[in-house]
């Protein structure tokens, strides 16, 4: 993989698929629900802004994400993989993840997805309790999710599942039954999230009326800590803020973000960030459709990031990642000493108990993974 300050091309790419059967109260992706009608449109647009590229470019980790890819209809799902396969040459040991629904991933598709070289399969379980996936809105049962990993494992061994907690109503004991279920279907990857009431969604609306109420961020950090311990003691690694892997299941793709390497991003809403420029696709679906099949360029911001910017940038991704700061790969990427830029700040959290420091790397305690988004704006 090429070192994060370098110019080289990217050696990961990122596909997003906007389309899903419902979106969720919780959900401010980029999505369009019940448009279906635009699938054969958008496939015909993701060949013509895949044609920009030029030639096929290698790649060692590639990733369908959305919305909901495994939506799309079988054949729909061959034509789009069969394409991306055209563009992005996988090199030996490649990466290659969807994002997929219990609800709608069945024994055809994920013999699909298995002969068309994917060999990551991250699943969008979130709980295995009937009220909690009332809650959240989602459309599958617990027992799918079961039958889901049965079928996935002996074709696509490499699962993750998806996890949210913080969800109202949810007890602490319940989460850390919907933790012992998920180690029991022994997935090789596990992504511990906090549900977050985004502004714009309807459960922003409906935490505003009284409707929904977060749990209290005591009980949030109690489940926070009651997956890092559980987890642990199952042998899965923490590597990040929120994933946790047995090991060599860590999630290459996303380590691509968070070590600020470079990637390519097709599809509405997708990021690219190439030569230290991040630009990013129009969020609306339909704008973006538009803009690709009349022959216009789909971006909808494009930032060139200066050095100081990229430092910070670094940092906070970098914090992200368990194993932290590395001080001399900072100064080999950033051409900066991470003392004479940040070392101020550092040293205050680190007399904090939020950060911790060996003279090599800094990185954050076991405390100050409870209040990281606190940790990292002061580095802004």
């Amino acid at each position: 993989m090429s070192t994060v300050g370098s110019n080289h091309e990217p050696r990961a790419a990122y596909i997003h698929v906007p389309f899903c059967a419902h979106r969720c109260g919780y959900c401010d992706f980029t999505l369009v629900a019940g448009r279906d009608d635009l699938i054969e449109d958008y496939l015909q647009a993701m060949a013509m802004q895949l044609a920009t590229l030029g030639h096929p470019r290698s790649v060692e980790t590639l990733f369908i994400g959305g919305g909901t890819p495994t939506h799309l209809s079988h054949d729909q799902l061959n034509d789009l993989i069969v394409m991306l396969r055209e563009w992005f040459l996988l090199v030996d040991d490649y990466e290659f993840s969807i994002e997929a629904n219990p609800y709608d991933l069945d024994d055809a598709k994920i013999d699909l997805l298995s002969q068309l070289g994917v060999n990551r399969v991250s699943l969008g379980a979130q709980s295995f309790d009937a009220d909690v996936l009332k809650i959240l809105e989602r459309d599958h049962t617990g027992k799918q999710i079961d039958d889901v990993v049965s079928y996935l494992s002996p074709r696509i061994p490499n699962v993750s599942l998806d996890l949210i907690f913080g969800v109202p109503g949810q007890t602490t004991d319940l989460w850390k039954q919907t933790l012992g279920h998920a180690i029991d279907l022994k997935p090789a990857h596990i992504s511990t999230y906090g549900l977050t009431f985004e502004k714009g969604t309807s459960f922003w609306g409906r935490q505003l009326k009284g409707e929904l109420l977060p749990p209290s961020d005591e009980r949030q950090r109690t489940m926070y800590g009651d997956a890092m311990d559980l987890l642990a003691d199952a042998r899965y690694e923490q590597y990040e803020i929120s994933n946790f892997a047995r090991p060599g299941f860590r999630c290459r793709h996303n380590e691509v973000y968070w070590r600020g390497l470079p990637y390519f991003g097709f599809g509405p809403g997708a990021a690219s960030y190439i030569d230290h420029r991040r630009e990013l696709n129009h969020r609306s679906v339909t704008s973006w459709l538009r803009r690709v099949l009349e022959g216009e360029s789909p971006l909808g911001e494009s930032e060139q990031l200066p050095p100081e910017d990229r430092a910070r940038e670094l940092i906070i991704l970098a914090l992200r990642r368990v194993q932290g700061i590395d001080r001399e790969q900072f100064r080999k990427s950033t051409g900066l000493q991470l003392d004479d830029f940040a070392g101020t700040t550092v040293r205050r959290h680190v007399d904090s108990g939020l950060l911790e420091d060996n003279g090599q790397t800094v990185r954050l305690t076991r405390s100050g993974r409870f209040l990281a988004d606190s940790v990292v704006v002061d580095f802004l």
